[in-house]
């Protein structure tokens, strides 16, 4: 079993992790899973922890978490609003709301790539490609630039392969995923489901929402783990059945 868990902010005013909450549930995963990245070798009870759109709390809060447990991440990265770097102060990054991020590049919400590099080359973080422009790709004229300027510009500035693909929003359709696939070899969607490894199910990776943690093992109760595998052996089966 393969289990991918998708987090975006900590300490933020949405879709976030209290700080000490998340350095407990960080601590229990480590303790009872084998945590991975693509291309590991997997055990049986694997987990793979990635984050989605680079926020600048992603550096300030959760990469040094890392590096003090010593945990590898996936880091998804909408690279049209990374910039090389900033002047701005680190709390007023910080305090730029959620919903107001998009209007606010500028001051710099998202990691620089100055600080990209950095935890590119600590070995913790995996950077993967969150689109251009982090736009729902089922309705973009321009797919092909969406999936090709990221890469592009990840690898050519971090100076790695950029091989996993994170959906924006989850939005995808049949040509959205045949396009990515000719790009990348893992794509990651959300789902709240589990995996038998990183082939996913039909060639997608299903990542259970670990945002608004009660406590540390919240995600890992008998009943929400029940519920994955119902989610993924469903998704599965109907896989099979309009195959056939």
């Amino acid at each position: 079993m393969l289990i991918s868990t998708l987090y975006h902010n900590i300490n933020a005013d949405k879709y976030s992790n209290k700080y000490d909450i998340f350095e407990k549930h960080l601590i229990y995963i480590k303790n009872n899973f084998n945590i991975v990245v693509p291309n590991d070798n997997l055990k049986g009870d694997d987990i793979c922890l990635t984050f989605d759109d680079a926020f600048f709390n992603f550096y300030v809060y959760v990469f040094p978490l890392l590096k003090k447990h010593k945990i590898k991440a996936i880091l998804s990265v909408p690279a049209k609003f990374i910039l090389e770097t900033t002047t701005h102060q680190k709390q007023d990054r910080l305090n730029i709301l959620h919903d107001d991020t998009y209007e606010n590049i500028n001051k710099a919400p998202f990691c620089t790539f100055k600080e990209l590099q950095e935890m590119v080359d600590s070995g913790f973080v995996i950077v993967a490609s969150h689109s251009y422009s982090h736009t729902n790709l089922k309705t973009q004229n321009n797919l092909v630039d969406e999936l090709d300027k990221s890469k592009d510009i990840l690898e050519k500035r971090l100076g790695i392969i950029c091989d996993s693909f994170v959906f924006p929003f989850g939005k995808y359709d049949d040509i959205v995923v045949k396009e990515a696939k000719k790009r990348y070899k893992w794509l990651f969607r959300i789902g709240n489901g589990l995996n038998r490894d990183f082939d996913g199910i039909d060639g997608l990776i299903y990542r259970i929402n670990a945002d608004n943690l009660k406590d540390k093992k919240d995600i890992f109760s008998f009943k929400n783990m029940l519920k994955y595998r119902l989610k993924s052996w469903l998704k599965s089966t109907q896989g099979k059945f309009f195959a056939n």
